[in-house]
C-alpha cells in the first residue's frame, strides 16, 4: 500500500501527517516549539526548531509507516515569514512571521516606490506588516550587515523543503503573499523586484502545488528516516493547503479556519479583487485557480492567550485530570447567556488584518461591570472572534462571492460550543467534514496528484473528504448577535485614535 506524507510548519508547532490513498490517518505527531517575541510588536522563531520538530515528527510517523512505502510528500507551514540564508545555506537570523507588525514604514516604501495601482495590477493585494517583502526591507534599512550576506529569501516550508531536497522552490499560493508575486501570472513580478532592487536570483524557484519540486536528498535521508529519491511537491500555503483538506476546491464552498488566525476563504475561477483591498486574493493551490481570503491575526490566538493569561486554575484542572483546557473554558462560556451580558472583546492582540490593516489595532475588553465574571469573559472572547470572521464573511457578499456550503475547520471547529457561536453570528450552519487534518492533510493529497495517485486536486478530494455533520442555526441567539454586531463594527473606530496614542507610548 502507497501512504502520502504531509508536513505543516505552523506557528506553534509542526505537524506530520501519513495517510492511505483512500484518506486514512495512518500515523500523526506534532512536535512543538515556541514564539518569540524580542519586543512589542515583533514576533520570530528559530528556522532550526522548525527542522528539528520536523525531523522528531517524521521519525514518530515513521514507527508505524515504513519510509519505502511513502510514495510522495507535501510541505505546508505559515506563510509571510522571512527565512534568510546566506551563499553556504546558513540561517543568518531568526525568522520573521506573518504576525510580525514592525514593517509599517517599510510597506509605506514600497508603495510609495512601487506606485499603489501597480501593486494591484501585479500582486492583486496591498502591500502589509505581515507579507514577506517589507520583511526583506526591513533587514536591508534595519540590520545591512545580515542583508548584504543573504543569498536566498524562503518561507517557512520552503526552508523544511531545503533542508530535506537541497533545493530552493516554493509554490504559487504561499509565495502570493509575499508582494513579490505576479498574482495574475503566476510568476515572481519582474516590475516590482525591479523598483525595489530585490535581486530575481535571491529567491527560489515558483513551482505549481502539485508539481514536483524535489527529491529527498542523502542528507535529508540521514536526518529524517526518510527514503532518498521520494518525490516532494511544491505544497501550499497553510491556508490554501487547508482549503484543499476542506475540499474547497469548486465555488460556492466556504471554509472558515479558526486556528491561531482566523480566515475565512473562498474558491474563485478568477483572480478577482476586493475593490476597496479589504481581503485578499492569491492564487490557489489548485493550478490555474485563485482564492479570495479574509485573515484576523488572533482567533485561536485570542482564545489561547485567555488560556495563558487568565486560566491558570482551568490549566491546572486539566494536566491533573487530562482534560483539556480550552474544553473547561468552553464548558464556562456556555453557561453564559449570547451576548454575555453586554461584555464585547476586540480579537486584536497582535494588530489586524482584515477588515482593519492596522498594525497598532490592540485587544479590549468593553463593557465591563461588576456583574461580569470569567466565565462572562470567555464568552465574549469566542463571540468577539465570530464576530472578526464575520467582518470578512460581509465582504466576500459584498463581491457577490456565492456562499452555498459553509466548513468549519481547525481547532475552533472542534468545540461544539465554539460552532454554536459561530453559526450563531454568521447566521449560517457550519458543516463539518471527515477529516479534520488541516492544511497537512491537504499537502498530502497535492502529493497524491503529484505522486500520480489521483488524477487532479478535485479528484483527490472528491476521493477522500465527506460532509459529515451539521451545525444549525439558533434564531433566537442569531437576532442577539446582529445588535451587538452592529456594536461591535463601531468600537474599532472609536477606539483607533486611542490605539495610535497607546501604540506610541508603548513603544
Amino acid at each position: 500500500m502507497a501512504f502520502l506524507l504531509g508536513i505543516d510548519i505552523g506557528t506553534s508547532g509542526t505537524k506530520v501527517l501519513a495517510i492511505d490513498e483512500t484518506g486514512k490517518v495512518a500515523a500523526s505527531a506534532t512536535e512543538e516549539y515556541p514564539l518569540l517575541t524580542p519586543r512589542p510588536l515583533w514576533a520570530e522563531q528559530r528556522a532550526e526548531d522548525w527542522w528539528q520538530a520536523t525531523c522528531r515528527g517524521v521519525a514518530r510517523v515513521l514507527q508505524t509507516v515504513p519510509a519505502d512505502q511513502i510514495a510522495g510528500i507535501g510541505l505546508s507551514g505559515q506563510m509571510h515569514g522571512l527565512v534568510m540564508l546566506d551563499a553556504a545555506g546558513e540561517v543568518l537570523r531568526p525568522a520573521i512571521l506573518w504576525c510580525d507588525q514592525r514593517t509599517q514604514a517599510q510597506c509605506d516604501f514600497i508603495t510609495q516606490t512601487v506606485g499603489p495601482e501597480t501593486l494591484v495590477v501585479e500582486t492583486c493585494n496591498p502591500v502589509l506588516t505581515g507579507f514577506t517583502a517589507p520583511k526583506i526591507i526591513w533587514a536591508r534599512d534595519n540590520e545591512p550587515q545580515v542583508y548584504e550576506r543573504a543569498r536566498m529569501h524562503l518561507l517557512p516550508k520552503d526552508y523544511i523543503r531545503f533542508r530535506l531536497t537541497g533545493e530552493f522552490a516554493t509554490e504559487v499560493s504561499d509565495a502570493s503573499g509575499t508582494s513579490l508575486l505576479n498574482v495574475p501570472k503566476r510568476a515572481w513580478s519582474g516590475t516590482v523586484l525591479s523598483k525595489l532592487q530585490i535581486p530575481l536570483e535571491h529567491l527560489p524557484r515558483v513551482y505549481e502545488s502539485y508539481e514536483v519540486s524535489g527529491q529527498i536528498s542523502e542528507l535529508g535521508a540521514q536526518a529524517t528516516g526518510l527514503k532518498a529519491g521520494t518525490p516532494v511537491v511544491g505544497g501550499g500555503g497553510d491556508q490554501a493547503a487547508g482549503a484543499v483538506g476542506n475540499g474547497i476546491v469548486q465555488s460556492g464552498i466556504i471554509s472558515v479556519t479558526t486556528g491561531t488566525s482566523g480566515v475565512v476563504f473562498a474558491f474563485a475561477d478568477t483572480p478577482t479583487v476586493d475593490p476597496a483591498l479589504r481581503v485578499h486574493t492569491f492564487c490557489h493551490a489548485v493550478p490555474g485557480k485563485w482564492h479570495v481570503m479574509g485573515v484576523m491575526l488572533s482567533a485561536g490566538g485570542s482564545l489561547r492567550w485567555f488560556r495563558d493569561a487568565l486560566s491558570t486554575h482551568e490549566k491546572r484542572v486539566a494536566e491533573l485530570s487530562g482534560a483539556d483546557a480550552y474544553d473547561l473554558i468552553a464548558r464556562e462560556a456556555a453557561t453564559v447567556e449570547a451576548g454575555s451580558e453586554g461584555l464585547l472583546f476586540l480579537p486584536y492582540l497582535t494588530g489586524e488584518r482584515t477588515p482593519h490593516p492596522d498594525p497598532q489595532a490592540r485587544g479590549a475588553f468593553v463593557g465591563l461591570t461588576v456583574r461580569h465574571n470569567k466565565a462572562h469573559m470567555a464568552r465574549a472572547v469566542l463571540e468577539g472572534v465570530a464576530f472578526g470572521l464575520r467582518d470578512s464573511l460581509e465582504i466576500l457578499k459584498s463581491m457577490d462571492i456565492s456562499i452555498g456550503n459553509v466548513r468549519a475547520s481547525g481547532g475552533g471547529a472542534r468545540s461544539e460550543v465554539w460552532r454554536q457561536i459561530q453559526a450563531d453570528v454568521f447566521n449560517f450552519p457550519l458543516s463539518t467534514i471527515n477529516a479534520d487534518e488541516g492544511p497537512a492533510l491537504g499537502v498530502a493529497l497535492l502529493a497524491g496528484v503529484g505522486a500520480g495517485l489521483y488524477r487532479s486536486v478535485e479528484e483527490a478530494c472528491s476521493a477522500v473528504i465527506k460532509v459529515m455533520s451539521s451545525t444549525p442555526v439558533v434564531q433566537e441567539n442569531a437576532a442577539i448577535y446582529e445588535k451587538y454586531y452592529d456594536v461591535y463594527r463601531a468600537l474599532y473606530p472609536a477606539l483607533r485614535p486611542s490605539f495610535s496614542t497607546i501604540g506610541a507610548l508603548a513603544t
